[in-house]
């Protein structure tokens, strides 16, 4: 039997957002519903899975997921615990785990990511890494700022990027 890849859209204070999971965990989480995502998506997905793979809609696949990001957008929730299978280069995966290791309302800038993944001078490879990252929210990209300190480059929009590092500011 060809692998199954389960798929939902839920709506979020920052709109739809469409999460996929493999047997392995959650694999994608983008902004924007199914149709729009799933053509941006194609060549990721023809990369990393098999072409007879089977696209399956499954809301109830993502119970754990769906009430995690819910109590983040609530401001109760600052670190997931939801399994994740991360698709990408073996550099795109060492920026990333880089990225999940930025603790809740702190960030850092594209050139202390640069550091920490022992590239210093791949400053513009890192930022994109973090445009590339299939895990949006979870894999926080968003808490990666210019070295000057403003905000830059975000898949979902700089506005909604202002929106995530707000919501994860003290009150």
């Amino acid at each position: 039997m060809p692998p199954l890849v389960s798929y939902t859209e839920i709506d979020t204070p920052l709109g739809k957002l469409t999460l996929m999971k493999s047997e392995w965990g959650l694999c994608l989480l983008k902004y924007g519903s199914p149709k729009d995502v799933f053509p941006k998506t194609e060549s990721w997905r023809k990369r990393y899975f098999s072409k007879n793979v089977i696209y399956q809609e499954n809301k109830h696949a993502f119970l754990q997921e769906t009430e995690q990001l819910r109590e983040y957008f609530q401001g109760n929730r600052h670190h997931f615990t939801v399994q994740l299978d991360i698709k990408g280069t073996a550099f795109q995966r060492k920026v990333w785990r880089a990225l999940l290791r930025i603790p809740y309302g702190e960030t850092k800038t594209y050139q202390q990511i640069a550091y920490e993944v022992q590239s210093p001078k791949a400053v513009r490879a890192v930022g994109m890494a973090n445009h590339q990252n299939p895990i949006a929210i979870m894999i926080p990209c968003h808490r990666v700022i210019g070295k000057n300190g403003k905000l830059t480059g975000y898949g979902g929009g700089l506005d909604k990027k202002e929106k995530l590092i707000h919501l994860e500011q003290p009150k």
